[in-house]
Order: C-alpha cells, then structure tokens, then sequence
C-alpha cells in the first residue's frame, strides 16, 4: 500500500482521538474519578462497556479522560520544545563562533544520557505533577530541535537568497524570521509530530512509575500501574490504557512518514 492512504489512516485516527478527548464530558458514561467498590474488577457490563478497575471506577472513563492528559502533555511539551529549540539552534547556526561550541556542547551532554533517565531524574527531584511532568520533558525535549534547526541553517545560509538579503542591509533576526524559517518548517513538522508520539509515550512511562499526574486523575500510564498487580485476574485493566497508548503512537507515527514523504517529494 502507498503512504498516502496510510496518511489519511493515521490522520483520521488522530481526529477520532482529538474528538473522543474534547467531548470527554460527553461521551464518559460515568465520572472517571467515581469509586464503587461493589463493582470492582468487573470485565464487562452494560453500564462499564470496558469494565472497572479495583476502585470500581469505570475504564472507558478512564480511558477518555486520560485521552486529554496526554494529548494535553504531548502538544504542550512539542510546542515549548520547539520554541526553545527554534531559538538556540537559530543562534547557533546562524551566528556560529563561541555561541555555537557552547550551545552545541550543552546539546550533546543532555543527549549522551538517555531522555527518560533524566525526566525519572527531574521529577524525583520536582515531585509528581503534570506541570513537573511538562517541564521535565520540556528539559531534555528542546535538544533535537536545536540540532536539526542548526544544521538546516548551516546548509541554508551560504545560499543566494541568505547573501542577497544580507546585501540589502537586513538584520540576522529579519533574515533568520523572513528567510530561513519558511524553510525550516517541513523539516520541524515533521520532528513535532514524532516528538509529539515520543512525550506520549514518556508520560505514560512516568505516570507508570508514580512520578506523573497526581491520582485520582486519570492517565493512561497510571492505569498500566495500577493493573499491573491483577495482570491474571483482570487483565482488561492494562490491556485497553495500552490499546489507547498503541493506536495514538501508530496514527502519529503514520501521519509523521506520509509527512515526510509528501514533502520530500515536494521539496525534490
């Protein structure tokens, strides 16, 4: 199959997905926080489609709710990144010198640990929290940004257009708004969209491992936790949070390979 089907696939998994978690409220049978623990552990029934967990509270709820926690996460810590990103890697290829070696070497000590290690790091140190969960992830998130912007600006800069406006008399951050980031922004939709796949996945890890949002709100990584110890007994408990955390990955990761390859032949 071509990766244009795939795309409008992935895109429409995407928007079922942004949907189901604005209208949360509406579409939740039931208050995701509401405990009934003589209906707890329960597989399936009319009024728990998805059944309920050892509180008695009901999965698709959950599911629904925690839909918006992680999208919420995801597309807050993709922007704040890129906007740091966007800023340090514009600096640094631009203006090269002393600016670039710093920078570029603050880059590579964040990047030679590994990303999750260091947000476990910053929110054992923060505490839980979705906002310590944000800005953990906004930490280590901004250093891919800056490295492909700056190297999209060593490549661009030296170009005719880049001197031309240079000989008018425009200023770096003219030259670097009006002329280099129109360029910029294939390349960074793309790295946003798996960015935005890779902080789902990272706060499903940390509110996996208690160090996420707060409970009782829901989260898909905090209901994974919270099976966990009836893995035997109920296993509806981790398999529909994981189903939600599969499907959101797979659909960014499609709409992320039909953009890229939509603009690489548009760019050829």
């Amino acid at each position: 199959m071509e990766s244009k089907p795939w795309f409008y696939i992935g895109l429409m998994i995407l928007m079922l997905l942004l949907m189901s978690a604005l209208m949360a409220p509406v579409l939740a049978p039931h208050d995701p926080t509401r405990q009934n623990l003589e209906n707890d552990l329960r597989a399936y029934s009319r009024e728990n489609p998805l059944g309920t967990d050892k509180l008695g509270r009901d999965i698709l709820s959950r599911i629904l709710y925690g839909g918006r926690i992680s999208l919420l996460v995801g597309a807050t810590t993709v922007a704040i990144s890129l906007a740091i990103g966007l800023a340090i890697g514009s600096i640094s290829g631009y203006f090269g010198g002393w600016a670039d070696q710093w920078l570029m070497r603050l880059v590579d000590i964040l990047m030679a640990f590994p990303g999750i290690l260091l947000a476990i790091a910053f929110t054992a140190v923060l505490g839980p929290g979705l906002d310590h969960v944000i800005l953990a992830l906004c930490l280590i998130g901004w250093t891919s940004y800056a490295r492909l912007v700056r190297g999209e600006i060593l490549a661009l800069r030296e170009r005719e257009f880049v001197q031309a406006a240079r000989a008018l008399g425009c200023k770096p951050g003219r030259v670097i708004a009006r002329h280099l980031l129109p360029n910029l922004l294939p390349p960074l939709l793309i790295q946003a969209t798996f960015g935005l796949a890779a902080a789902i996945i990272a706060e499903g890890s940390l509110s996996f491992l208690g160090l996420g949002v707060e409970p009782p709100t829901p989260s898909w990584g905090s209901m994974l936790n919270d099976g966990r110890q009836f893995l035997l007994v109920a296993p509806h408990l981790t398999t529909y949070p994981g189903i939600a955390i599969m499907i959101t990955v797979f659909g960014l990761n499609l709409v992320g390979d039909g953009l890229h390859d939509r603009l690489l032949a548009r760019g050829r």
